[in-house]
């Protein structure tokens, strides 16, 4: 683990391996551990990077609205440091809308964009609403927050078959800061719309999503990517494709990297 600074905000990372770089960015209420299971691999032939994005894991919050251009300076910080000038970059949902604040922030870093249970779109005025509700929630009652929240992120066939892993995310998933999930939340309510990057941006771009994804309704998400080079991969459970999907994913990724 390294840390650099952003803002007077301390940034946790890590950085493995050596070649091509790819940058992992997680989730809402996730942290860089939910790469753990696939940097061994990917680290063998590639420069993997993971990020902790402002008030999650080891890396500081920075106000009250951890707006996703924020989190996209981070992320630059962290790559200026590094001295990378191209990389690939990775993001799981929330993560996803960071890595688009990145590709229109700073385009000429990115080699390929993987948006893995996430969308380019900007929230609906319902999304809005359940976000302030969501706020309200956690500020009510942290713990039952949480536990519904990430139990909400699996199908419901794969909620008994993976209920250790899903205890695990929770457990991950608490030692997120009050003050990093309501900035959070709010910087996600008040992201842009970023659908013309993936019909306009020239680079490789993978769209992973999965068909009963409770969170992202596939067959609207897909809609995104018609008339565009954007290559879909499509899973059949949840929005925690690293996770009930891992296996499968772990080598579709490996082959866009190598494409890439």
């Amino acid at each position: 683990m390294k840390t650099t600074h952003f803002k007077n905000t301390n940034i946790s990372y890590t950085d493995q391996g050596k070649g091509t770089a790819i940058v992992l960015l997680h989730g809402f209420l996730e942290n860089k551990k939910m790469w753990d299971a696939f940097i061994p691999e990917w680290s063998s032939k590639f420069r993997v990077i993971t990020i902790d994005l402002l008030g999650h894991g080891e890396t500081g919050c920075m106000g009250y609205i951890h707006s996703m251009e924020n989190n996209a300076d981070l992320v630059h910080e962290v790559l200026s440091k590094l001295r990378l000038r191209k990389v690939i970059l990775v993001g799981h949902s929330m993560g996803g809308y960071v890595a688009l604040a990145f590709a229109e922030l700073y385009p000429d870093f990115i080699k390929g964009l993987v948006l893995l249970n996430s969308t380019s779109r900007a929230d609906s005025d319902e999304r809005k609403t359940n976000r302030d509700r969501a706020i309200k929630a956690v500020k009510h009652s942290f713990q039952n927050f949480i536990s519904l929240s990430i139990s909400n992120l699996f199908s419901e066939d794969n909620r008994e078959r993976l209920s250790d892993a899903i205890n695990s995310v929770k457990q991950e998933a608490l030692k997120t800061p009050l003050q990093g999930i309501v900035a959070s939340l709010e910087g996600m309510k008040i992201r842009i719309d970023r659908e013309v990057l993936l019909h306009l941006t020239p680079y490789p771009k993978l769209l992973v999503l999965g068909k009963k994804d409770p969170v992202l309704n596939y067959e609207e998400t897909k809609q995104q990517i018609e008339d565009t080079q954007v290559q879909l991969l499509s899973f059949p459970d949840g929005h925690m494709s690293h996770i009930e999907n891992q296996k499968e994913l772990q080598r579709k990724l490996l082959q866009f990297f190598k494409s890439v």
